[in-house]
């Protein structure tokens, strides 16, 4: 089935996760921490997502709900199948299930504690080719080497443990165990965060390049924007468990909306040490999502904030070109962006 880059691989409607809070011997429930609190968002077929914000904004929380790690309170997330179709990841039976987690993969921030110690590369990414194919001998053999060879590694690594490896290597042995099964999305939780810069480039490149060669899509998730804007096609920020500016990269990096959004910008390295730039320094600590402000939950570290931002929730409206922001006065306000602060 042929697609075209607008093509929607996954939708994500209105997804809510409330993890309950209790309290007492008996753990009677007296609140609820708003881990995501109603965001959607679509990400298009050979395309990357970069899901980027402070910790505790919602971001892991929201890769774990796609994955099903957790059962999301409310909402939709739709993986669309071109051989059956839509189908609900949170509603999904334990086969369906099974199904959809071999066309979505998860790379995660630590490559280290996300492999079995104990196992062998040829067992660690030939483990799901065991089980869901059915592989083994040397056929089994035949496609770890593949993989090995796709991510960049010498097949005589084949023998050797998790241990034996850099941390850049050892988050090439995810990847390729994530390619495996090949599937149609992967969510790459903080993938480069653990690793030296220069890995890091390496590490970024091989994503792209794996991308380009498969078609794959990313929902890469991230805190770094110098990383994010290197490798997203679009970009969704959020704060306490909400989206608060969500657009094409080269929009949301020059043009920002939103002052949250700036303010993150403000904070990436200059390549240039020569030029100087001024910080936004934000007041205040990241609100508790059990307790959030309200009104907008930025309105406290806000410089712009007026009344009605202590009261009123702004709703994510469209701007132009495919750019949303969640703000009382985006219509209003000149922000500066990533070259201009």
């Amino acid at each position: 089935m042929s697609t075209s880059p607008t093509t929607p691989l996954l939708t994500v409607e209105d997804l809510r996760m409330h993890h309950p809070v209790g309290a007492g011997m008996m753990q009677r429930r007296t609140g609820v921490v708003k881990a995501v609190d109603g965001i959607s968002f679509t990400i298009p077929t050979g395309r990357t997502l970069g899901l980027v914000g402070e910790s505790g904004c919602g971001k892991t929380t929201t890769g774990h709900c796609i994955m099903r790690g957790y059962t999301p309170t409310a909402g939709r997330i739709l993986f669309h199948d071109p051989n059956r179709g839509p189908l609900d990841i949170c509603q999904a039976d334990r086969r369906t299930l099974a199904y959809i987690r071999q066309k979505v993969q998860m790379v995660f921030q630590d490559p280290y504690s996300s492999l079995n110690p104990r196992m062998t590369v040829q067992e660690i990414v030939g483990e799901p080719l065991r089980v869901n194919q059915g592989l083994s001998g040397p056929a089994l053999r035949a496609r770890v080497e593949e993989l090995l060879t796709v991510v960049g590694l010498h097949v005589s690594a084949m023998n050797r443990f998790p241990h034996a490896f850099s941390g850049g290597q050892r988050q090439r042995l995810v990847i390729a165990r994530a390619l495996s099964l090949r599937p149609a999305l992967i969510v790459a939780d903080e993938p480069v965060s653990a690793l030296d810069v220069s890995i890091q480039a390496q590490t970024l490149n091989l994503l792209q390049d794996l991308q380009e060669r498969y078609g794959l899509s990313y929902l890469f998730i991230a805190h770094d924007l110098s990383v994010v804007e290197h490798i997203s096609d679009e970009v969704a920020v959020m704060y306490v468990g909400r989206i608060v500016e969500m657009g094409p990269t080269h929009q949301v990096f020059d043009t920002p909306r939103h002052p949250y959004t700036s303010a993150l910008l403000s904070a990436v390295p200059r390549p240039n040490p020569s030029r100087t730039h001024q910080r936004i320094i934000l007041q205040g600590e990241v609100p508790n999502p059990a307790n959030p402000p309200s009104g907008c939950a930025f309105h406290p570290r806000c410089r712009h904030a007026e009344d009605r931002c202590r009261h009123e929730i702004p709703v994510l409206q469209a701007t132009g070109d495919g750019h949303r922001v969640a703000c009382h006065f985006a219509d209003s306000l000149s922000l500066p962006g990533i070259g201009q602060v």
